[in-house]
């Protein structure tokens, strides 16, 4: 099979119809074998029944229903386990993704070779003050700590090759960074492509202000356990030690203070009287927490079930 359209879906029932049309003239005018398989992510209104009815007509249509909604990630993750094609195209039910996209994100993954295509919606419908400044924002971002240079990591409209789809774990709202889950995972050749943007037909967006704080959250969650998911004391213990250390040098200034004014004759100045105590006593309390933090962390790391699961490529 050549493509699997895999479409998440909340309450999209009045555009599932004419989205379904159009993704089968685009496939049939490019003589592709293909599968669409639409999520219906907790949706209230009639978007299931609209799927049953599209499954009975043509084969080629797919469904899930989740009893509630889970979100995105969980849909895409659902999505790709079940995704039977050569290449994964993603993209959301509202019709602001055009299939016309669809047989040039096809051939730049057969073709030129990308393991991932992210489209990029250059020229957009949305509100400016309330989607597209943060966007930017968040975009830059997430290219500077993912490494991954895209304009629109979260845009709906993805190609990507089978072995993508089947080597990362999407979960909760990490959907937002699926490229950077594929360069984690070892897919290095991820590339952009221009998309139209379309002003939403029917409804209304799913997505509020949170989700760009939420996001944040997420970029660093995934930055640490990809750089210290396996090794925590590389992290905890380094700092545990350098703070340990500060409140060690602190006490030994107070101790040596105290030490000369005894010399002196003069014994009186308490220890407690100095700053140097707390700061030693809180840096020696902190740094002990944090290594002990980095060794528990390691115990937990070396009994993981899979901490010798690697993914290979080829084998001779």
């Amino acid at each position: 099979m050549d493509i699997s359209v895999v479409i998440p879906l909340l309450n999209e029932a009045e555009s599932l119809p004419e989205l379904y049309e159009w993704i089968k003239r685009v496939m049939d005018e490019n003589r592709f074998t293909y599968e669409i398989i639409f999520i219906s992510d907790g949706s209230t209104d009639s978007s299931w029944e609209i799927i049953e009815a599209l499954s009975k007509e043509a084969p080629e249509v797919k469904g899930l229903k989740f009893r509630r909604n889970y979100g995105k990630s969980p849909a895409l993750h659902c999505g790709f386990q079940r995704a039977l094609g050569d290449v994964v195209i993603t993209m959301d039910a509202d019709l602001q993704d055009s299939p016309d996209e669809i047989p040039e994100l096809y051939r730049m993954i057969k073709e030129d070779g990308y393991d991932l295509v992210s489209g990029w919606k250059k020229k957009r419908y949305d509100n400016k003050l309330t989607k597209n400044l943060p966007s930017k924002l968040f975009n830059a971002t997430a290219r500077k700590f993912s490494g991954v240079q895209l304009h629109d990591f979260n845009c709906g409209l993805k190609s990507y090759s089978k072995d993508v789809v089947k080597n990362i774990e999407i979960y909760n709202d990490m959907h937002r960074y699926i490229p950077y889950l594929a360069k984690i995972s070892g897919f290095n050749k991820i590339g952009e492509k221009v998309v139209r943007h379309q002003a939403r037909k029917y409804g209304t967006s799913k997505f509020g202000i949170s989700r760009f704080f939420n996001g944040y959250l997420d970029l660093i969650t995934l930055w640490f356990t990809s750089r210290f998911g396996k090794k925590p004391m590389h992290i905890f213990g380094l700092w545990g030690s350098i703070v340990f250390f500060i409140g060690f040098v602190a006490l030994v200034i107070v101790l040596v203070a105290k030490f000369i004014s005894i010399i002196e004759g003069d014994p009186r100045p308490l220890v407690t009287n100095s700053p140097y105590f707390y700061i030693s006593l809180t840096a020696m309390i902190i740094g002990t927490q944090l290594f002990l933090a980095g060794f528990i962390g390691e115990l937990i790391s070396r009994n993981a079930p899979n901490r010798n699961r690697y993914k290979i490529e080829r084998e001779i």
